[in-house]
């Protein structure tokens, strides 16, 4: 979104006609999993952690949303054409394989950052919707826990992670409750979204 954004501005400021046409987007296509899209806050990118790098931006606008009720749509890392450090700096043009992440490696990394954190944006128990290949044939979908999100095998890329909100209406509840991972789980942890204050 940034760099269109930049892109549009530098063609303004060249006098460079544009034309902004729309295209199907997770944006909206997550809306296609039953849940309400007016039901959504601020959206999150997740970046693959290293070592020396974990990065937990994402965490204090899931907490905005999580105080005030609403999903968090969470959109995982693509590394395609990427050079490692070597590489790079010894100015060879030879690319590292694709790396998509996971509903699995972003729940792990989400309980791994609140276990640092501690300030109570979630927690293993949260409910969390993966999904993958939305609006494709064969789109895979996943509720349940951030913790058994976190054993979730949804298949081939494209991932990304709904993470609930405690507005969340019983028509969503009732439409994703077909695809969760436990559903006595599934029960405990409505529940408990229902109760907060």
């Amino acid at each position: 979104a940034t760099t269109h954004t930049d892109l549009a501005l530098r063609a303004r400021e060249l006098s460079v006609p544009f034309q902004a046409i729309p295209n199907a987007s997770i944006m909206s296509a997550i809306g296609s999993i039953g849940l309400q899209l007016y039901n959504f806050g601020q959206t999150v990118s997740m970046v693959f952690f290293t070592e020396s790098w974990k990065p937990s931006s994402f965490y204090d606008r899931i907490k905005e949303n999580a105080q005030i009720g609403l999903h968090t749509l969470v959109l995982l890392d693509i590394k395609v054409k990427e050079q490692s450090l070597e590489n790079l700096a010894r100015g060879r043009k030879i690319y590292e394989p694709p790396r998509y992440m996971t509903v699995a490696q972003c729940a792990q990394q989400m309980l791994e950052i609140e276990d640092e954190r501690k300030e109570g944006a979630y927690n293993e128990n949260s409910l969390a919707v993966g999904v993958a290949r939305v609006g494709a044939k064969d789109q895979k979908m996943a509720a349940g826990t951030l913790k058994e999100l976190c054993d979730i095998d949804l298949g081939n890329p494209l991932h990304s992670l709904v993470l609930l909100g405690k507005r969340t209406h019983e028509l969503e509840r009732d439409f994703i409750k077909v695809v969760a991972v436990n559903s006595e789980s599934f029960d405990r942890s409505w529940e408990a979204l229902s109760n907060t204050s």
